[in-house]
């Protein structure tokens, strides 16, 4: 409390304490002799004479050092948290803390190199009296001689690997921290937006095999809507289809078609609502960002062997640490490779993926990663499209429903195969106390093949269905780079992180499309290794996609209060040059902006509001050489509150939001291309809760309600309408429970459980509401359990089973369609090994 003469603050030390959870990532299954050669090129140590060590644990403070985490505010509010954070008691006269405020500080520390970067531009100096008590005055050439220091304006970031950070290891459920929704170290109770973390430790606990999965338990997120057709990580945010990917938050992909496995990732981050100002084009609903393993400055290493249900085996590794003795190069190497069956008869799925990355730190103010990736998938998977009848309902004359087996296309002539390689570079360097520079960028080379026998329509025998063939080539090439200068100051009482960038992404892509005729298959007697052709094109172009934008963004803060300022212009391109058709161009140029606003409550409350903007150019035509569509332009109303308790070991969000999208594009069956239909208002509620709740519980639990319409349409009976594959509401609940050495006299030592639920609402089946998809309860289960308990000599060995869709439940997924519709998945039941050394 600031008194008339004095103010102080006395906190005890130690902060947060550990929450004690242990977490295994999923066994998975490699070749031994691809083991053996990356153990060998990488120098690791052998397990019998290496420590334990968890891959994703950050590491341990040095003596004295302490985890600060203070951002800019008021200087009266920032020495609280310094108090608690060091343990150390700070005196000072309240009239020389009025009115000041400080950048604050990040990073692994001793108190006093805390302390010292928080008075900068104070001019304030200190002395300590009895180890831990700390007397401020003002800055004097007789306070020096008296012992008090004077202070050297220098600032430090939060550095990777020494605590968590924005793009670091979680520890436990409940990350704090995050660099999504603004490009800066920034906590997530101080952002006034709604965002989840999805960290590796609930990814290893759930055994997720793809991004899509890792989503089932966040809010607002329909991440599995094609089920078991799992041909791409599609997912549906806020009522809005296609949320764009990011990739250490730079564009990754061309539409759908690039695939990052889960287990070369650190986390998955869901950022709802318009997101334009930062990352240039993307959709109203929000925006998908992964972050990718990255090496740590701790030695970690993990092998991984899994069998499951349908032939699923799969090895998988991940290996890292110091490359040299001072700790100046880290690396860290990544990879898996699995094969197993999908639901459909004859469709099987296998990849080999790896994700090598390397840390150089020549010296304390520089520091630049490069990360590669490369996935192959000679078998990429399969998209099985489904009529109504026959599969939501029963139909008219009894022969029940299709098998979830069922496969409409033929063995002889199905083909997929996806192949991705990236490299890029993250590079950091501090200017001066004040100011960062950063760049990011990549490269990124993808192609496709898809050749398929899909689905045209169910005849009136409903029984035998008519096909069309098709055949797509596709390869992509983008370049994306983004440029940031961030600056940390204080302008009076207030605290500044501007932040100033310019990005760049082009993105081209060769396209080749045949289609044909095929011959029609009873679902009841179906025959395979028909004859099918011939194939005409019917799309052969080169597209070439550029956006340049540039933005400025000012986090400001004064006392308790955060205003969030934002503004972007963009310029696009497109380009498409048709080798059977006319080419075509578009130019555009568009203004995003973004505001928010938030309290911070003492007793951890913090609501907000906030009004954001998307622009996303259509690269899509309607009908054969007509001109790209028009940009889609969105804006977003956010109403939402936020709370942590005190400790940050749990974060709940509740959020009202409003969307409106222009210019939406969607498919038009009965003139057999997309069209512009207008306008989409989706607007709802989210509740969401992540703790970690005891030593040995952690909880996920979370709840989205979404009203999407369309209000403006050239299509009559879309008018008022749901759009399709948006679910009204979505609940879930995940526990799990870590065995504590105490507890039951040790009985449960070692052993760890989790239990979810997840609910998916009805959705309408089709754009003119003329059915409905049924809603659906599913279970998940997992159980795992350290060897090392058993017998010293297995420490770090673990044996984990997974199950989801429990008890096989049988149930469509969604439907785009009366022919489009798609089961979901059934029951996945994999058993692992895994060791850490």
């Amino acid at each position: 409390m600031v008194g008339k003469r004095e103010w102080a603050v006395r906190a005890r030390a130690g902060g947060r304490t550990g929450t004690g959870l242990a977490r295994r990532r999923a066994a998975r299954r490699l070749a031994a002799a691809a083991m053996t050669a990356a153990l060998a090129a990488l120098g690791a140590p052998s397990p019998a004479g290496a420590r334990d060590a968890a891959v994703s644990q950050p590491r341990q403070p040095a003596a004295g050092q302490k985890r600060f985490a203070i951002p800019p505010q008021p200087l009266t509010d920032a020495l609280a948290l310094f108090g608690q954070q060091s343990g150390w008691q700070v005196s000072v006269h309240g009239a020389l803390i009025d009115g000041l405020a400080t950048p604050g500080v990040e990073g692994l520390l001793t108190p006093d190199q805390a302390l010292r970067r928080l008075l900068i531009g104070t001019k304030l100096a200190y002395s300590v009296s009895g180890g831990d008590t700390v007397i401020l005055r003002r800055f004097a050439a007789d306070a020096a001689r008296d012992g008090a220091v004077n202070l050297a304006p220098v600032m430090v970031e939060g550095e990777p690997g020494t605590g968590e950070t924005a793009r670091g290891p979680v520890q436990g459920y409940v990350a704090t921290q995050s660099a999504t929704a603004t490009k800066t170290e920034t906590p997530l109770i101080r952002t006034p937006q709604s965002i989840s973390v999805i960290p590796r430790t609930q990814m290893d606990d759930q055994n997720v095999k793809s991004v899509a999965q890792s989503l089932r338990y966040s809010s607002g997120v329909f991440a599995e809507y094609r089920g078991s057709s799992n041909l791409h990580d599609e997912t549906f945010i806020r009522g809005f289809g296609y949320a764009p990917r990011m990739l250490d938050g730079l564009g990754y992909g061309s539409g759908s078609i690039g695939q990052i496995d889960p287990w070369l990732l650190e986390r998955v981050e869901v950022l709802r609502g318009p997101s334009s100002m930062l990352y240039g084009q993307t959709n109203p609903g929000g925006l998908i960002n992964l972050v990718s393993k990255r090496p740590s400055a701790k030695a970690a290493h993990e092998i991984r062997v899994e069998a499951g249900d349908n032939g699923r085996l799969e090895g998988a590794f991940d290996l890292g640490g110091p490359a040299t003795e001072d700790g100046d190069l880290l690396y860290r190497v990544v990879g898996l490779g699995n094969r197993f069956d999908l639901d459909e008869d004859f469709s099987q799925q296998e990849r080999v993926a790896v994700a090598p990355s390397l840390t150089w730190k020549p010296g304390d103010r520089t520091e630049l990663t490069l990360l590669a990736s490369y996935h192959n998938d000679p078998k990429a998977g399969y998209r099985n499209f489904l009529p109504s009848v026959g599969t939501v309902s029963e139909g008219s004359l009894g022969y029940g429903k299709l098998p979830r087996g069922f496969f409409i296309s033929d063995p002889d002539f199905q083909r997929s195969t996806r192949e991705q390689t990236s490299i890029g570079h993250q590079f950091e360097h501090r200017l001066d106390d004040r100011l960062t520079l950063r760049q990011n960028a990549r490269y990124t080379h993808l192609e496709s093949e898809y050749d398929t026998l899909s689905l045209s329509a169910l005849q009136p025998d409903q029984r035998t269905l008519t096909r069309a063939a098709s055949a797509d080539r596709e390869i992509v090439d983008q370049i994306t780079v983004d440029n940031q200068l961030e600056s940390r100051f204080a302008t009076g009482p207030l605290g500044h992180t501007l932040l100033a960038g310019l990005d760049y992404r082009r993105t081209g892509t060769d396209s080749f499309i045949r289609r044909g005729p095929a011959p029609t298959i009873d679902w009841r007697n179906p025959a395979y290794h028909v004859a099918v052709g011939p194939m005409a094109p019917t799309s052969d172009q080169h597209a070439v996609a550029s956006q340049l934008g540039l933005y400025l963004q000012d986090q400001v803060t004064l006392d308790r209060w955060s205003l969030l300022l934002g503004a972007r212009h963009d310029r696009a391109r497109t380009r498409i040059a048709n080798r059977i058709g006319a080419d075509s161009r578009r130019d555009d140029g568009h203004l995003s902006y973004r505001a928010g606003l938030m309290h911070n409550f003492e007793n951890g409350l913090a609501p907000y509001a906030s009004v954001s903007t998307s622009f996303e150019p259509e690269l899509s035509t309607g009908a054969p050489g007509a001109d790209p569509f028009k940009p889609t332009i969105g804006r977003q109303v956010e109403l939402g509150v936020k709370y942590q308790p005190k400790g940050g070991a749990a974060l709940f969000t509740a959020t009202l939001f409003d969307i409106r999208q222009r210019n939406v594009v969607t498919y038009d069956s009965a003139i057999g291309y997309n069209v512009q239909i207008g306008e989409v208002h989706s607007r709802g509620v989210e509740l969401e809760a992540r703790g970690d709740l005891t030593r040995t519980v952690s909880l996920i639990a979370s709840y989205s309600h979404v009203d999407a319409e369309v209000t403006r349409t050239s299509i009559a009976t879309s008018l008022g309408r749901t759009p399709a594959r948006i679910p009204g509401r979505q609940a879930a609940l995940w526990v799990e429970y870590t065995g504590d050495a105490g507890a039951l006299g040790g009985v449960l030592d070692g052993l760890s459980a989790g239990l979810g639920t997840r609910y998916i609402g009805e959705s309408f089946g089709n754009a003119t509401n003329t059915f409905k998809v049924p809603g659906v309860t599913l279970l998940d289960a997992s159980l795992r359990y350290e060897l090392g308990r058993l017998n010293r000599r297995l420490e770090g060995a673990s044996v984990q089973v997974n199950a989801s869709n429990l008890t096989d439940r049988f149930y469509v997924a969604s439907c785009a369609g009366v022919d489009s519709c798609f089961f979901g998945s059934g029951r996945m039941v994999t058993a692992s090994l895994g060791y850490r050394w």
